[in-house]
């Protein structure tokens, strides 16, 4: 090396991103993390092109009238190996038990549970960037991108335990008779199918909403069904509706969970995890100190709420805003829509009633307010350091659309144990 390199790991946080990796390539910031987590276990190879290339990018960026060879790129990559310290909030195992991959991973519900259970997980995606920043800042890992595309899949490392993936519902278009594979072309499921078709992991784990048991009258999950059993030859047990508040947390959230196990594990028997004796309200998750004023509903926005569940209570519907007691258990926590407003609770700490936001009438003094993303958080599971680098809005989005982590926890559980006894 003609001349000293001055960069360390540091310059690969979020300030450090900012002020150097402004121009630098988003598709080698994923294999460039991912290979900085995986170059002790023996699968680093496929990372390796694109984590000297990110280095190389950030290197002339940097260093605008030196000439950087590849040989000064891969020497300074080596070099932050070493001062790679991992000061995230979730550092990964450095003596896993197993391998897994995390897909459509949102902010790493799913890597979170397995994390706790010993697991390494050595492959990410998620394309939406404002989760890919949670991720990064909790696991100092950048998830790739779309996984639909070629170029993003020849990414995934061989050799992985488990797949774990809530993907979204999708309805198949059914031609003839077929029923299972090709039927799901054209949606994520078949990229996911495609995966296990490929990577042949010992077992998968799949997420999704309660509604997929009869989405499209029940098209679409017989279909999943068929492809995973009939035409990748795995063992799947009927799929259960899992709900949350039987784990822990004081949320009733039903989603249904889809395990398999390859055929080489002999495995043709499992048993999803009963309830634990946990019980959870409300009062368990709420906020410690007084939040801002910006969490209460103003008298006009409550003016119009109760209006609106008069209306429909008068035309024999149920529909409306609900006020959740401090010792009942929250409605499911959803992705914009009517998530707040399902969940609101009363709190008459507040005695600074100035807003600090644009609001239409007053701060009301009833104490009515929305939970702040922190308790949605607690109500997902996720430990108090978990960092939210985003804004509310961002936040709401993301724990509504993630897992509950001790209900993914207590499956995987079982799913180890079973893999445990072939």
């Amino acid at each position: 090396m003609d001349f000293k390199i001055k960069i360390s790991i540091k310059h690969f946080s979020e300030k450090g991103f900012k002020s150097l990796l402004l121009k630098s390539s988003k598709e080698t910031e994923a294999p460039f993390t991912h290979y900085l987590h995986n170059h002790r276990n023996g699968i680093s190879g496929v990372y390796k092109p694109g984590a000297i290339e990110h280095v190389k990018t950030l290197l002339e960026y940097k260093y605008a009238k030196r000439e950087i060879t590849d040989r000064i790129a891969e020497e300074t990559l080596q070099k932050l190996l070493t001062t790679n310290d991992e000061t995230v909030p979730f550092p990964v195992s450095k003596n896993s038990g197993f391998k897994f991959i995390d897909l459509f991973a949102g902010i790493g519900g799913f890597r979170l549970a397995l994390q706790n259970l010993g697991g390494k997980c050595i492959f990410t995606s998620e394309w939406n960037k404002y989760s890919q920043r949670t991720y990064k800042t909790n696991f100092g890992e950048v998830p790739f991108g779309d996984i639909t595309r070629p170029e993003t899949k020849d990414y995934i490392p061989d050799g992985f335990d488990i797949l774990c993936g809530g993907f979204p519902c999708q309805a198949f278009s059914i031609a003839g008779i077929r029923g299972g594979f090709e039927d799901t072309r054209g949606t994520l499921f078949f990229d996911v199918a495609e995966i296990i078709k490929r990577k042949q992991p010992k077992a998968i784990f799949l997420e999704n909403v309660k509604g997929l048991r009869n989405h499209d009258k029940g098209k679409t999950l017989s279909t999943i069904l068929h492809t995973l059993r009939e035409d990748l030859g795995y063992f799947v047990p009927e799929p259960q509706i899992v709900n949350a508040k039987n784990f822990g947390v004081p949320q009733n959230r039903e989603r249904i969970f889809i395990v398999g196990f390859h055929k080489d594990t002999g495995i043709t028997d499992f048993e999803y995890p009963t309830p634990t004796n946990k019980k959870a309200v409300l009062a368990d998750i709420l906020e410690e100190q007084v939040v801002s004023s910006k969490y209460y509903l103003s008298t006009t926005y409550v003016k119009s709420l109760k209006a609106h569940k008069a209306r429909h209570k008068n035309k024999g519907n149920g529909f409306g805003y609900q006020i959740i007691p401090h010792d009942g258990v929250a409605n499911a926590v959803v992705c914009g829509g009517m998530g707040r407003e399902r969940n609101l609770i009363l709190d008459n700490r507040l005695t600074d009633f100035r807003p600090v936001t644009k609001i239409s009438g007053q701060v009301n003094r009833e104490g009515i307010r929305k939970m702040t993303p922190r308790e949605w958080a607690r109500l997902q599971g996720f430990p108090d350091h978990f960092v939210i680098p985003v804004s509310d809005a961002q936040a709401y989005k993301q724990f509504g659309n993630s897992v509950a982590v001790p209900a993914i926890q207590a499956t995987a559980e079982k799913i180890l144990e079973k893999l445990a006894s072939v």
